[in-house]
């Protein structure tokens, strides 16, 4: 039982540990400058560094905009959904075809399930600190579908941000795009999320059974127990006739 609820422990840590990731994607940029799922190094240098611009899931910024001597970022308002080949285009002259635009265009929209997953992860991790077993079927229920939620989102992410990214890694230009931290939080939250979901439905049942156990065997030591003594049942060959 100790074990049990040890690794209970440990898949609440999880599924704590993807909201906190899921969190660090929903905050990038514009909302935190520099938290990026992709991030482009341009070859404008200032006179302190590279230009870079961060896509995040509500808009995107441009840090350190020449010409400057100190630190001058560029951010777009918070809103869902943007079109990022368009703003390569017009930032590094970046040629996208009207497939490549339309799609990272609709695709931007999907991000808005980045939030939704971090707030589902964390109504999660709140019933798996229940210790009844209604809450923690309900935990592993939340879980497995914030997992989903995620597979999704993230499946998007890499379809979006792969398009600007090879383009922009093509066109010639110089500038260099990479996956940046929001991208990787958000497939270390669908990690969690996928054993996190497992282990505490594992210690669920398995507590639930141990208890069975436990409340067969106290019934059978009750019923073999009479006036102080224990009895022990004799097979039919072994009784003797009453007449």
């Amino acid at each position: 039982m100790a074990k049990t609820g040890m690794f209970h422990h440990v898949g609440t840590f999880l599924i704590f540990a993807a909201a906190i990731l899921l969190l660090i994607t929903t905050i990038s940029a514009p909302v935190i400058n520099d938290i990026a799922m992709l991030k482009v190094m341009l070859t404008n240098k200032t006179d302190i560094r590279n230009s870079s611009v961060t896509f995040g899931t509500f808009g995107h910024c441009v840090l350190d905009v020449a010409p400057v001597q100190t630190d001058q970022d560029y951010c777009t308002g918070k809103h869902i959904g943007y079109n990022p080949a368009n703003i390569m285009a017009e930032i590094d002259n970046t040629n996208f075809n009207t497939a490549s635009t339309d799609t990272t265009k609709a695709l931007t929209r999907v991000m808005i399930l980045h939030p939704i997953a971090c707030g589902l992860a964390f109504i999660a991790f709140l019933l798996a600190l229940g210790a009844g077993f209604c809450g923690a079927i309900m935990a592993a229920m939340v879980s497995a579908v914030t997992w989903l939620v995620t597979v999704v989102v993230m499946a998007c992410d890499f379809a979006l941000f792969g398009i600007i990214k090879n383009h922009v890694n093509k066109d010639g230009s110089g500038s260099h795009a990479y996956y940046s931290v929001g991208m990787w939080t958000c497939l270390a939250a669908m990690i969690c999320l996928f054993f996190g979901t497992f282990v505490v439905l594992f210690t669920c049942f398995s507590k639930r059974m141990h208890r069975k156990d436990n409340n067969r065997v106290s019934k059978g030591g009750e019923a073999g127990y009479v006036n102080g003594t224990t009895t022990r049942r004799r097979h039919f060959w072994q009784r003797r006739s009453r007449y």
